[in-house]
């Protein structure tokens, strides 16, 4: 009459391994974590995990030191009168060296149980890099919404009308129309798109010249078109995309062969926002519609729960809600207040990224906060990301600029003194903290804002030493992601882009160097032609969330350009000198945007380690 339960046995030094993926568990399905602990022999009985949190409470102070995860089941409810299941004490399985003597087990009686209620099937959402159909569908998608808008309104001017990450959106031109599209619009434009798509109009490519391109954009009175007509290369097609033989927009596509190839039950219009003609606000302000469109109507389901458990985990709200951090916008938008939970938790972090950083052979540096703005020009820093930098500031008749990355200060560093080859690879490591401009209307929480610290690194290394670094790095990377319950990933190698600095022989090679370093880890990855920095190639690695999401974090960038620029030097074995080569690297990112990810993957419920309220 008794039912098995599997027992799952870890020793102390697993338990951040294992307590991410299972502190989920825990606070979202109904789970108790039964945790053990030296010389405790009690039987103890549990309701629900807030019963056992609070009881927890009570349990010697030795918890802390000698915590092992034990056992994880699903318990009902507790009624009046119901039986709980009950905790016995029982021989530890580590013996002696983990320092346990006893374990709680558990045992629940059948009439305790209940059976699991069967799980949803969980349907798994394609991306736009995973899947050239979908591609075509929201692209096609935004172009069908656009012909919507001018059957409903033909006083709106079409701009541009691109596929983005969840959908798509097209930006609209309505000053001679006198209004914004509201709410009631919105449905309207909806229920036109569905009856586009049901007539199954063929979508087709037309190849023209340049003057009958004008020509038929002049006569629709349609001069956001024009421009663009005139931003395309002299010598490159000019290709046109028909919706039958009513509706057509300058386009490269690539489109679906008939509008009935978007699903009429697998989209929809989601919102508007302002933007502006080019993403500059001195052109004429515009009003963006966005929409979503998948390959089934279950992805869209999907899509939806996930953007409604996505609205429940919000950073913003739980970060408030649990007095973890703040943007004060009476102090500048961006600019982030770690509150005192928040600031243990931030502590807890950074503690163990310094002390893995140490162990793996880094060691820690710090640099300032602003420097001669000569440095940023002799970086290359200036030239390239001059838009993306506060203002300088005069200093005794010099210009200091308060520093948008840390590496020209490794750089520095690194000059500072001779180097032998003997004493390659140098690895430092810095949380140093950076401001970078951005336009208040990007700003978003921990995810946008104008000061951040980036988990820095930099390895100095002789060029054979290379893709052994690389390779160790993306090792590093996977054991602080892993810590944090992060197991899965898109990787993405991102190749020279039209903007660049440095010799097509130094693009090669630190190419190489990059692929060399994936073939061995056997990571699957894609090629982001063009994606990568100005002076260099890269990797990207971004990592998968509890509902689905991808996020940005990591990246290892290869550089032969900035010793060349800082004339960095090694004496080498015979005696000559050399130049080393620099690889940069970050594993969070940020630990603001890293911090936000962790909020909102953990819907605000941490594991216990990393909890701001501790036993």
């Amino acid at each position: 009459g008794k039912r098995t339960y599997k027992v799952l046995h870890l020793a102390p030094s697993r338990i951040p391994e294992a307590f991410p993926a299972l502190a989920r568990k825990v606070m979202s399905r109904g789970l108790v974590t039964v945790m053990m602990m030296t010389g405790v022999a009690s039987s103890l009985a549990f309701s629900a995990p807030s019963a056992f949190l609070s009881s927890a409470r009570l349990l010697p102070s030795v918890t802390r030191r000698s915590l092992s995860l034990t056992a994880a089941a699903r318990i009902p409810r507790a009624g009046k009168g119901a039986q709980l299941p009950i905790m016995a004490a029982t021989p530890s399985p580590f013996g002696r060296d983990d320092k346990l003597s006893s374990k709680l087990a558990l045992r629940m009686s059948s009439a305790a149980a209940e059976p699991a209620a069967k799980e949803e099937e969980q349907v798994e959402l394609p991306t736009n890099e995973s899947s050239e159909q979908l591609v075509k569908i929201r692209h096609s998608a935004a172009h069908v919404m656009a012909m919507a808008v001018q059957r409903l309104y033909p006083e709106a001017q079409v701009t541009i009308g691109p596929w983005i990450q969840n959908g798509f959106y097209y930006d609209f031109d309505l000053s001679k129309l006198g209004k914004n599209f509201e709410e009631e619009d919105l449905k309207k434009i909806k229920k036109e798109m569905a009856s586009i798509i049901k007539k199954n109009y063929p979508i087709r490519k037309e190849v023209v010249d340049r003057a009958e391109a004008k020509r038929r954009i002049t006569e629709l009175n349609e001069p956001y078109k024009l421009e663009l007509l005139d931003s395309i290369p002299e010598g490159e097609d000019i290709s046109i995309y028909h919706i039958g033989d009513e509706w057509w927009d300058l386009c490269a596509g690539p489109h679906v062969e008939t509008t009935r190839d978007i699903g009429p039950k697998a989209f929809d219009i989601e919102r508007t926002s302002g933007a502006y003609w080019r993403g500059d606000e001195k052109n004429a302000a515009l009003q963006r519609v966005y929409g979503t469109a998948w390959e089934s109507v279950e992805q869209l389901k999907a899509y939806k729960k996930m953007v409604e458990e996505a609205k429940k985990r919000d950073h913003r709200k739980l970060g408030q809600e649990l007095d973890l951090f703040s943007v004060q916008e009476s102090a500048g938008g961006g600019l982030v207040f770690w509150h005192p939970r928040g600031g243990r938790m931030r502590a807890v972090i950074e503690n163990f990224w310094k002390d893995l950083h140490v162990q793996q052979g880094y060691e820690l540096v710090y640099s300032p906060h602003i420097a001669n703005v000569d440095l940023w020009k002799q970086s290359g820093h200036f030239e390239f990301y001059k838009d993306g930098m506060f203002d300088q500031m005069d200093v005794e008749d010099e210009q200091y600029q308060i520093k948008p990355m840390n590496c020209p200060f490794h750089v520095l560093m690194y000059k500072n003194s001779p180097r032998s080859y003997r004493a390659l690879p140098i690895r430092w490591a810095e949380l140093g903290t950076v401001y970078r401009y951005e336009k208040s209307g990007t700003l978003s929480g921990l995810f946008r804002v104008r000061g951040f610290t980036q988990d820095d690194a930099h390895v100095f290394c002789l060029p054979d030493q290379v893709a052994d670094e690389i390779e160790a790095i993306l090792d590093l990377t996977e054991m602080v992601l892993s810590k944090f319950g992060f197991d899965k990933y898109e990787i993405n190698l991102s190749t020279r882009p039209e903007k660049s600095i440095g010799s097509d022989d130094v693009w090669e090679l630190s190419t190489a160097a990059l692929v060399t370093a994936l073939d061995r880890k056997g990571w699957k990855y894609s090629v982001d032609e063009g994606g990568g920095a100005f002076y260099g190639p890269k990797i990207d690695l971004k990592i998968q969330d509890a509902l689905g999401r991808k996020w940005q974090c990591s990246t290892v960038q290869c550089d032969f350009n900035l010793p060349q620029r800082f004339d960095l030097e090694y004496i080498a074995s015979d005696g000559t000198k050399q130049r080393p080569i620099m690889i940069h690297r970050a594993i969070f990112g940020s630990i603001e945007r890293f911090f936000g990810i962790l909020v909102e993957n953990f819907a605000g419920e941490f594991p216990l380690w990393l909890s701001p309220p501790q036993l």
